[in-house]
């Protein structure tokens, strides 16, 4: 796409690098940003740049925060012995939109993937064994997407902390095979929380 401005030419660019945005796109928000007040793309420039210098990772649970312990982990009304095992924030804010799941989170960062180079490692697996170990939780819900490398993960986790006598579930496959979290609609994915199964029962398709 040839451009008459190099400045605009690189901000289209930059643009396009988020998801979801192709460069038509990207040259639509660029030149709706120059016909804005400067100070209304300072704001966003210094919004972007305070959101990207100072966001925090909630030390329990691993979700976004402003502080060291999110909302979620330190609200006295959650139940904090079910932990609901989730792939990315997305997905917490997902369940969360439903408003029918009242224990805590944990986030995992991703999912086993070994074709993408991620192992158990490079996944916040080991500090959830952790919490585990502590003998404080009673139930693990795993609420990865329905793709090879979520079961996969999901199995790992299992096998991991299985001889602890914890109660292990899974969302029920309301949510279609393949599908991601995010993108399920909220009566859906609350009641695939509700109804969740016993872990043991889906490992068949592993």
């Amino acid at each position: 796409m040839e451009m008459s401005s190099k400045l605009l030419e690189k901000a289209v660019s930059e643009i396009s690098q988020l998801p979801g945005i192709g460069k038509r796109t990207a040259l639509r928000l660029a030149l709706h940003l120059l016909k804005q007040p400067g100070e209304h793309t300072k704001q966003l420039t210094e919004a972007l740049n305070t959101m990207r210098e100072e966001i925090r990772f909630c030390r329990e649970c691993h979700n976004i925060s402003d502080v060291e312990l999110c909302g979620i982990c330190s609200s006295h009304s959650r139940d904090k012995s079910i932990i609901c095992v989730v792939e990315d924030i997305r997905d917490v804010m997902a369940i969360e939109n439903t408003s029918l799941f009242k224990g805590n989170y944990h986030v995992l960062g991703g999912k086993i993937s070994p074709i993408d180079g991620v192992g158990p490692s490079q996944l916040t697996i080991g500090s959830l064994v952790e919490k585990v170990k502590k003998g404080n939780v009673k139930e693990l819900i795993f609420a990865l997407s329905s793709t090879m490398e979520g079961d996969t993960t999901n199995f790992y986790i299992f096998k991991q902390i299985k001889d602890y006598g914890i109660i292990t579930s899974a969302i029920a496959r309301g949510i279609a095979v393949g599908d991601e979290l995010e993108f399920a609609d909220e009566v859906t994915l609350g009641r695939s929380i509700l109804h969740r199964v016993p872990f043991e029962n889906t490992m068949a398709n592993l």
